[in-house]
């Protein structure tokens, strides 16, 4: 082993431990590879920023503007408008039905994409037909990435792991080349999850009934003309209401005592409130607060809502006003790689001034333990992170922006929605069918077609350049450019030919469907870890130098590789719509560890077979 070998198994540990722990985002981890690379000298400076222009990279980014160009022209919820039709059905039956559709989705379009505008779509059926969200969003995710390994473009892992293999065989995959495997993972899942089905959450059509989604954390600031002030807090609303909860009260910086039901509220009191979504709409329309979006200047202190005292010529001037220019509520939910991340209200809020308000956030996984620590500030309670839930307010003419947002997803609304353009959403779906076509076909490699069909949504105006710039997931492209200098690495160190020659003396004489079952089971457990790309991009050369070890196809050790890095269903923490869903509240670890181990499980078995039997 030399020197170059350990210093990139130095950095493989340092990588793994970092996305294990979450130390840094992802975007931060890959400046650290490629800053480490580069200081120890295993690449050089073009080697390091190769990433940056890679094919598989500008790929994805491509496959990334045509899905926004779909989601932003309402295709994606038009393709799955008939889910309407389900409210009738048995919900294992609808629960496998919508299964199909976001499969059959995924296999050509963006996963996460399809799981943003699929929990949007499960609201509305929750809401109107009383489908449980809890038999419903698991499936949906599972499906999504399952769906995405049947075509080479369904997936970022697909085209990173085809790059790999045509660097190292000079063979690529064909676009259809492995549909059939996929198509019967995708079977053989959908089986699996109608036998657990039972298992899933159980709810009756109310996300809040057995959830508790439905409560925000509201910071209230006392003002001199409230009608709280000189009342003991025990007699107050907030104590009389069972639904809401106060969680502090800070005066002059001091967390006062709330077993003191006598204490008296004083102006600028800081109250921290629990409430439902119910009680808060309450307090608003029954005055003790109101918010003006339009007189955000006085939003501009560090307090999240104020309460006072509504006049009566107030509210009536309100009313006409409403008439005319009614102020909205808008639930939403904060999504993966969004620059929301890591921000408080008060960041939040001069983020979005002039166009809406924050005035909540439901943090669903922390609340269990809010009272553990009440002894940090405001600030550090209401950090936002993926999953939370914000209730903003808003005018109804920037509810569109919010709709379009890759940063948040619009869950619940007062007004209707506004409708999509049929042209521009005819339009979009008519340019993905082409450049699907392309691909397919082999007119064109993929790369080219996802381009034109990019240039084709630019020129035809169904997707804007400012919108790109705000929508797309950068840290997915900043961790692909910083992991494939790792590979490289790897390559000039021969890290990959040393671990090969090391596991070819360890299973000599064994049969090759041990040692690709070896490799898939590997792979999975890796991918449980660190993102299934990073995965994908350590993994894929040590299963092409296997298989030239032992002198076979090496195509069946790159599927193996390629499957493997997204079939890790037995954790939250391997693919991206996992953790979403995940961080939503209605699932715990048991139903990824039971249902997704026991598919994580049976597609190890099959795939192994199926992998083997290509040797024969």
């Amino acid at each position: 082993m030399t020197i170059e070998i350990i210093g990139v198994f130095i950095i493989i540990a340092a990588v793994i431990f970092l996305f294990a722990f979450e130390i840094f985002p992802m975007d931060k981890i890959s400046f650290c590879i490629i800053a480490a690379l580069l200081l120890t000298g295993l690449v050089s400076p073009e080697e390091a920023v190769s990433g940056f222009s890679n094919k598989a990279v500008i790929t994805i980014l491509c496959l990334m503007i045509l899905a926004i160009g779909l989601e932003e022209n309402g295709a994606i919820s038009y393709l799955a408008k008939g889910l309407k039709i389900l409210k009738n059905w048995p919900i294992v039956l609808a629960m496998l039905a919508i299964m199909l559709i976001a499969g059959s989705i995924s296999a050509f379009v963006s996963s996460t994409a399809v799981v943003i505008v699929f929990i949007k779509i499960v609201a509305e059926l929750r809401e109107k037909y009383q489908l449980p969200p809890g038999k419903l969003l698991l499936p949906i995710s599972f499906a999504s990435i399952l769906g995405g390994s049947c075509t080479l473009m369904g997936t970022s892992t697909n085209l990173l792991v085809n790059n790999i293999a045509a660097r190292y065989t000079g063979e690529k995959l064909g676009f259809f080349e492995f549909s059939l495997m996929g198509v019967i993972f995708l079977g053989i899942s959908m089986g699996i999850i109608a036998v657990f089905y039972r298992f899933l959450p159980k709810d009756t059509g109310e996300l809040s009934d057995n959830y508790d989604l439905n409560r925000y954390l509201l910071t209230l600031t006392v003002e001199a003309d409230s009608p709280l002030v000189g009342k003991p807090i025990g007699e107050s609303f907030m104590f009389k209401e069972t639904d809401i909860t106060v969680l502090r009260l800070t005066r002059n910086g001091y967390d006062q005592n709330l077993l003191n039901h006598e204490l008296l509220i004083q102006p600028n009191d800081i109250i921290l409130l629990h409430c439902s979504l119910e009680n808060l709409q309450k307090m608003r329309g029954e005055g003790y607060f109101e918010i003006d979006v339009e007189k955000n200047d006085r939003f501009q202190s560090t307090k999240n809502t104020q309460i006072k005292k509504v006049s009566d010529s107030d509210k009536k001037s309100k009313e006409v006003k409403q008439s005319k220019d009614e102020n909205l509520l808008l639930e939403l939910l904060l999504l993966p790689g969004s620059k929301f991340l890591g921000r408080n209200l008060t960041e939040l809020k001069t983020m979005l001034i002039p166009r809406a308000i924050p005035l909540a956030v439901n943090k669903r996984k922390k609340l269990r333990i809010l009272k553990n620590r009440l002894h940090q500030s405001n600030h550090e309670f209401t950090q936002l992170h993926v999953g939370d839930r914000l209730l903003i307010q808003t005018k109804p003419e920037y509810v569109s922006n919010f709709e379009n947002s890759n940063n948040l997803a619009v869950l619940n609304q007062f007004e209707g929605r506004t409708p999509a353009t049929p042209f521009k959403r005819n339009l979009s779906i008519i340019i993905l069918v082409a450049t699907i076509a392309m691909a397919a076909t082999g007119v064109f490699e993929v790369m080219t077609s996802v381009i034109t069909g990019t240039l084709a949504m630019l020129l035809f105006k169904c997707v804007e350049l400012n919108r790109i710039y705000e929508k797309i997931n950068w840290q997915i492209i900043f961790l692909l450019a910083g992991m494939i200098p790792l590979g490289i690495a790897m390559s000039n160190a021969k890290a990959d030919t040393w671990i090969t020659e090391e596991l070819l003396s360890l299973m000599a004489g064994q049969q090759p469907t041990f040692i690709i079952g070896l490799l898939f089971l590997t792979t999975m457990l890796f991918s449980s870890v660190v993102s299934n790309n990073a995965t994908a991009i350590i993994m894929a050369p040590i299963g092409i130098s296997l298989a030239s070890g032992l002198s076979l196809d090496p195509r069946p050790f790159i599927l193996c590789v390629m499957f493997a890095s997204n079939f890790s269903f037995f954790t939250p923490l391997g693919y991206q719509t996992n953790a979403l869903i995940y961080s939503m509240g209605i699932y715990k670890f048991k139903h990824f560890l039971v249902i997704g181990g026991a598919i994580s499980l049976v597609l190890w078995g099959v795939g192994t077979l199926l992998l083997s039997a290509m040797l024969n």
